[in-house]
C-alpha cells in the first residue's frame, strides 16, 4: 500500500500542515513507510492470542478519592494575578 503526493496534501490540510518540498517528500516517504509496517502486521495470523489490556503486570495502588482543600482560600488568592477581593478576576469570555 503507497500513498501518493495529492492524499498527503489531503491529509496535511485537514491536519492543518504546512511543509516545504523537501520535508513534504520526506513525510511521504516516513508515511508509506508506516503503511508498509502496518500492512505487514495485518498479514500475521492472531488467532489464539489474547488481547493486551496493560502494558505490564503492575498493579497500580491508587488513593481512595477523597476531597480535600490543600490550599486554603487565601493562599489561593495570595498567589492569583489578578484578585478582587475574595474572588479571582479573570479575563471576559462571553461578549
Amino acid at each position: 500500500m503507497s500513498t501518493d503526493l495529492s492524499t498527503l496534501r489531503g491529509l496535511a490540510h485537514l491536519a492543518r500542515l504546512e511543509f516545504d518540498e523537501t520535508r513534504e517528500q520526506q513525510m511521504l516517504g516516513d508515511l508509506n513507510n508506516i503503511l508498509d509496517f502496518v500492512a505487514q502486521l495485518e498479514g500475521l495470523d492472531t488467532t489464539g492470542v489474547e488481547p493486551l489490556v496493560h502494558l505490564s503486570q503492575e498493579i497500580n495502588v491508587l488513593r481512595d478519592d477523597e476531597a480535600r482543600n490543600t490550599v486554603s482560600h487565601q493562599d489561593g488568592l495570595r498567589n492569583a494575578p489578578r484578585k478582587d477581593s475574595d474572588y479571582f478576576r479573570v479575563p471576559k469570555v462571553l461578549d
